[in-house]
C-alpha cells in the first residue's frame, strides 16, 4: 500500500472524529496528515520527511490559530450554543434527587441534571447553570 493512501485514510479519520468533538486539535492533525500525503507525491520514499512535514504543519496550525480562537471566544456577543440552554424550561424524565442526578429533556435533547431539591418525574424545571456534562436546574415557579 502506498504511503499517500495511508496518510489520506488517517487524515479522513481524524477529520471525521474532529466533527464529533469540535476541538480543532484533530483537524490540525488531519491537515498535517494531508500535508504528509502531498509530500509523498513528490518524495515517495522519504517517510521520515513526510512525518516531519505533517508534524510541523499540525504544530504551526495549533500555535497560530490558538490566539485566533481565543480572541473569537472572548469577542463581545460570542455565545456557545450549549449556553443557550440557561433559562430554558425542560421536563424531568427521571427523578432528580439531592444526592443523585436525574435526567431532563430540554428542547429535543436529554441531559443529566442535578438540583438542590428533589424534583419528581414530569415536573417542569428551568436551567440555571450548565457544566460540561450536567445541567443544574430548579423547579419552574418554585
Amino acid at each position: 500500500m502506498d504511503w499517500w493512501l495511508i496518510w489520506l485514510i488517517v487524515a479522513g479519520l481524524l477529520i471525521v472524529v474532529e466533527m464529533l468533538t469540535l476541538t480543532f486539535y484533530l483537524l490540525w492533525l488531519g491537515i498535517g496528515a494531508l500535508a504528509a500525503a502531498a509530500v509523498d507525491v513528490f518524495f515517495p520514499d522519504a517517510v521520515l520527511v513526510q512525518v516531519i512535514v505533517g508534524c510541523i504543519v499540525a504544530l504551526v496550525l495549533t500555535i497560530f490559530t490558538k490566539p485566533l480562537t481565543r480572541r473569537f471566544h472572548a469577542a463581545r456577543g460570542f455565545k456557545d450554543s450549549p449556553d443557550d440552554l440557561i433559562g430554558m424550561r425542560g421536563t424531568v424524565v427521571e427523578e432528580i434527587g439531592i444526592d443523585h442526578p436525574g435526567i431532563v429533556k430540554v428542547g429535543s435533547e436529554t441531559w443529566s441534571a442535578n438540583a438542590d431539591e428533589t424534583i419528581g418525574k414530569g415536573e417542569t424545571v428551568i436551567v440555571v447553570n450548565r457544566g460540561s456534562a450536567f445541567l443544574h436546574v430548579n423547579k419552574w415557579g418554585g
